[in-house]
């Protein structure tokens, strides 16, 4: 995004009012059966992964659900048509609920967890676009490749030593060295360390007590959550004290306004119609919502991706001789040339259809509206769309919507479906300002790897998917072979 759009108004964020009140006839809507007094809908579930969980009750129930656990009752909607009319901005706006309301401890009024009457979403978001477009993304290029050769550089003695690679492990190290350098000028060492940094470990321990907070009811969470919240409590002071570190060394060092990055554009950068600056607390806000939106969702997206291609080797040998024809042998693509790699992107856009990171999004109504013309909804009344299976509703996608095909996305194949059918950066105003960054990374990494390695999949492994607010494969491993210069030419 490189314009500004104007910040969705509606009232005063009404949390987790009771859909009885606000969907005035909410018997319409499907839920399951068995339902128990004051615990809800509990038969059956997995609270140890949510989204999943709902996702298979929303096969059973159809396009718009609903499940309740304890005084807590969500709407659930998948189907496309419902999507659609979900994503229109004149009757809808971003409601910030479940987890993500969780995460406003750590980043306040940033750009993912701000309400929409908050004006420093507008603020920051003004500030910030110019940092996502055209001219500023091919700046952060030369990073980025920088970056990726550290991770082949790790990969390659892992290949040298026959040993596995940790996947999903190594693609946060890579998205978060990523976003730091290119956004704020840090160096976290990730590639120097023998475990993550603790930066990550503290940040994945908010991402899962947010995600547990969703399951727990509120009356018993002071007992439930005795020892998490205590953890959650020292993870968030390690995390703002890190990012409050990297601000004032920027301060201090008198760089400020000298590496035109999204520090700087924030540090140093007055709204052009207003001259309003961010206060220092929400520049560290905004970082923290950079570092930990703009690198678990890539990750996760490289890491599915390699999960694919390991187990389908003619999409797999089909984006390699797209690489090897438009890159050839050159180390270093430009920047111009990482759009060129059409293959690679759709296989990134059909994992991001089968397992969109971030998995769901939440809208509420701007005013009194029926849903689907049938769903009375109050002014205020929000669902969850639910993009794990509305990525895959047979309707838009056909009855195969479950197998992974890269066609999916070439386009004619995009121009067949209606429209709003493929959400994984959200919709709207609110949608992720650094889809692009994502993106171009994701792009320019998995070319690098597709190019460089033959992978190993390991044949007793079964996808199995963690969910901590993001999805992540869960114990991904791949052993890799170097591609010699004679099986890129015979290719």
């Amino acid at each position: 995004m490189t314009q500004a759009q104007a910040a969705p108004r509606t009232g005063t964020p009404k949390g987790f009012r009771s859909a009885e009140l606000s969907w005035p006839e909410l018997h319409r809507i499907p839920r399951p059966p068995r339902r128990i007094p004051f615990l809800g809908d509990v038969l059956g579930a997995d609270v140890s992964a949510p989204v999943q969980d709902s996702m298979r009750f929303g096969r059973r129930l159809g396009p718009i659900f609903r499940r309740k656990a304890f005084n807590n009752e969500i709407v659930f909607v998948w189907g496309a048509d419902l999507a659609a009319e979900l994503a229109d901005e004149s009757r809808f706006a971003k409601h910030v609920g479940l987890g993500i309301a969780n995460l406003r401890p750590i980043a306040g009024d940033g750009l993912f967890t701000a309400y929409n009457h908050e004006p420093n979403w507008q603020l920051a978001h003004d500030i910030l676009a110019p940092g996502f477009s055209r001219a500023a993304m091919e700046g952060y290029h030369p990073l980025m490749l920088d970056v990726a050769r550290q991770l082949t550089s790790h990969w390659d003695e892992q290949a040298s030593a026959s040993r596995p690679v940790d996947v999903p492990g190594d693609m946060t190290k890579l998205t978060l060295e990523t976003i730091a350098r290119t956004g704020f000028g840090h160096d976290f060492d990730s590639f120097e360390r023998p475990t993550l940094h603790p930066f990550v470990n503290a940040m994945v321990g908010a991402l899962s007590y947010a995600q547990r907070r969703n399951t727990v009811p509120p009356v018993l969470s002071s007992l439930l959550l005795r020892g998490a919240t205590k953890r959650n409590v020292v993870d968030r002071e390690f995390l703002n004290s890190t990012v409050d570190q990297v601000i004032e060394a920027r301060r201090a060092n008198g760089e400020a306004g000298s590496r035109d990055d999204l520090l700087d554009m924030m540090l140093r950068t007055a709204h052009s119609e207003t001259g309003e600056r961010l206060s220092t607390e929400n520049i560290r806000r905004q970082v923290l919502t950079f570092l930990i939106a703009g690198h678990e969702t890539t990750s996760g997206a490289l890491s599915f991706a390699l999960h694919y291609l390991s187990r389908n080797p003619a999409v797999l040998a089909r984006a390699r001789a797209e690489v090897d024809e438009v890159w050839g042998d050159s180390p270093t693509p430009a920047y111009e040339q990482v759009p060129r790699l059409r293959c690679i992107r759709r296989i990134l856009d059909e994992t991001l259809r089968l397992w969109p990171t971030a998995p769901a999004f939440s809208r509420e109504a701007r005013h009194d509206t029926t849903l689907g013309g049938l769903h009375p909804m109050r002014q205020g009344a929000w669902a969850l769309v639910l993009t794990l299976l509305l990525h895959r509703d047979p309707a838009a996608w056909g009855e195969n919507a479950d197998e992974f095909d890269p066609d999916r996305f070439t386009p004619k194949a995009v121009r067949a479906r209606p429209a709003h059918v493929f959400k994984p950066f959200g919709t709207g105003a609110r949608a992720c300002i650094g889809r692009q960054f994502a993106l171009h990374e994701a792009t320019l990494v998995l070319g690098l790897l597709v190019r460089r390695y033959d992978f190993t999949a390991d044949p007793a492994y079964r996808l199995k998917v963690a969910e901590r607010l993001t999805l992540m494969p869960d114990g991904l491993r791949l052993g890799l072979t170097r591609r010699t210069a004679e099986a890129r030419s015979e290719a």
